[in-house]
C-alpha cells in the first residue's frame, strides 16, 4: 500500500498545502500597507505638519525658546522681506502663515497641552477635534466679564429712567398752585426771595430775578415733598448692580428674621405687636411695602381697630368694600356718565356719519 500523501515518509506532521505560504504572505503584505494611525489631520493646528517641527524646536522646549525660534523665523519668511532663492518659489506666504499658526498653538499652555495630548494618542479623533474647534470658537472675553458689563449698562439705564421720571413729576408739581403756593410762604419766610432783590451794582435783570424765584421754589418742593411709586426720587442702592452685590445680606437678614417669627409666634406662642399685625394685614391685602407705607397713619390704625390681620375679620372688611364700591359706582354722577357714555358710544356699537 502507498503511503498517504498528507503524511511524509518518516511518520512527521502534516505538512502545509502549496498555497497555504502563498496566502500568509499576501496577508503580510496587505497588512503592513495600511496607513499608519496618525493624528496630523489637515484642518487641525498645523495640519499635517508637526508644530514643533515648524519651529525647529523639541518637545522639551521652553517658552522663551519657541517665541525667539517664532522670531527668527517670521524675520526670514515674513512676504515683505522675504527673497524667493530660485525663480517661482513664492510659498513665503503659506509659510509664514504655517509658522505663525505653529507659534499660536504652541505658546499657549491649553492648547499646547491638547497638542501634545494628540500627538501621544492619534487615534482618538473625535476628542481632538472636539477639543481643536471647543477652543477656537470659545469667546476671547471672559463670560464673567461680559455679564458685569452688562449689568452696569442696565443699572445705568435704570437710574437715569428713574431720575427723568423724578425731574418730570419735580417739574408737574411745580406748576400746581397749590405747592407753588406753600413754597412760595417758605421761601420768604426763610428770606430768601428778599436777598435777591438787590440795589446798586448788583442789582439783577426781572428776567434773572425770575428765573432765580423759580429755582428757589423748585428747590424747596423737591426738599420738602414726598414723592412715592415710580415717580420717587431714586436711590442708587435700588439699582440692579447694588441689588445683586446685596442680595445675600438681603437673603441673610430674611433667613434670620423668618426663624425668630417662627420660634416667636409659633414655637413660643407670643401675641402679635402692632407691626406684626400690620405686617399680617399688608400681605392678607396683597401690597407691595412701598404701596403699604403710602397709606396714611389713620387707615392703618382702622386696619388695627377692625382686627383684619385675622383672616375671618379681613374677608368680611373686603366684602364691605367690594359692596361700598358698588354702591358708589352706581350714584356716583361721574360713573353715571361714564356708563351712559359707554352704552351709547363705547365699545360694541356701530355709529354712522349723518350725512
Amino acid at each position: 500500500m502507498s503511503p498517504s500523501p498528507e503524511r511524509s515518509r518518516c511518520g512527521g506532521a502534516r505538512a502545509p498545502a502549496r498555497g497555504g505560504w502563498w496566502r500568509l504572505a499576501v496577508l503580510l503584505v496587505s497588512v503592513s500597507s495600511l496607513p499608519a494611525v496618525t493624528a496630523l489631520v489637515e484642518g487641525l493646528y498645523c495640519g499635517t505638519e508637526v508644530c514643533y517641527d515648524v519651529l525647529g524646536v523639541t518637545r522639551e522646549a521652553s517658552k522663551a525658546e519657541i517665541a525667539r525660534a517664532y522670531r527668527q523665523l517670521a524675520r526670514r519668511y515674513h512676504p515683505d522681506r522675504y527673497r524667493p532663492e530660485e525663480p517661482g518659489d513664492e510659498e513665503s506666504a503659506d509659510k509664514f502663515l504655517l509658522i505663525a499658526t505653529a507659534y499660536e498653538t504652541l505658546k499657549d499652555e491649553d492648547t499646547r497641552r491638547d497638542y501634545d495630548y494628540m500627538l501621544d494618542h492619534p487615534e482618538e479623533y473625535y476628542q481632538h477635534y472636539y477639543a481643536y474647534y471647543r477652543r477656537r470658537l470659545a469667546p476671547k472675553v471672559d463670560v464673567r466679564i461680559v455679564i458685569l458689563v452688562t449689568i452696569c449698562a442696565i443699572s445705568i439705564v435704570q437710574y437715569y429712567s428713574w431720575f427723568n421720571s423724578y425731574n418730570k413729576a419735580i417739574n408737574y408739581l411745580v406748576t400746581v398752585p397749590k405747592y407753588r403756593i406753600q413754597a412760595t410762604e417758605i421761601a420768604k419766610q426763610q428770606g430768601l426771595l428778599n436777598r435777591m432783590k438787590e440795589k446798586g451794582k448788583n442789582r439783577r435783570s426781572k428776567e434773572e430775578i425770575r428765573e432765580q424765584e423759580e429755582e428757589v421754589i423748585r428747590d424747596i418742593i423737591k426738599n420738602k415733598i414726598d414723592i412715592k411709586g415710580g415717580y420717587k426720587k431714586p436711590k442708587v442702592w435700588d439699582i440692579l448692580l447694588c441689588q445683586m452685590v446685596l442680595f445675600p445680606y438681603y437673603l441673610t437678614l430674611y433667613v434670620a428674621w423668618y426663624m425668630s417669627w417662627v420660634y416667636r409666634f409659633t414655637v413660643c406662642r407670643e401675641e402679635y405687636g402692632d407691626e406684626e399685625k400690620l405686617y399680617i394685614i399688608r400681605r392678607n391685602m396683597k401690597m407691595s411695602q412701598s404701596q403699604f407705607d403710602d397709606l396714611d397713619e389713620d387707615t392703618k390704625q382702622t386696619f388695627l381697630e377692625k382686627r383684619i390681620w385675622i383672616k375671618e375679620n379681613y374677608e368680611v372688611y373686603r366684602k364691605e368694600r367690594e359692596e361700598e364700591m358698588k354702591l358708589k359706582m352706581a350714584t356716583d354722577s361721574k360713573m353715571k356718565q361714564y356708563r351712559r357714555w359707554m352704552k351709547n358710544k363705547g365699545p360694541g356699537r356701530l355709529t354712522f356719519a349723518d350725512d
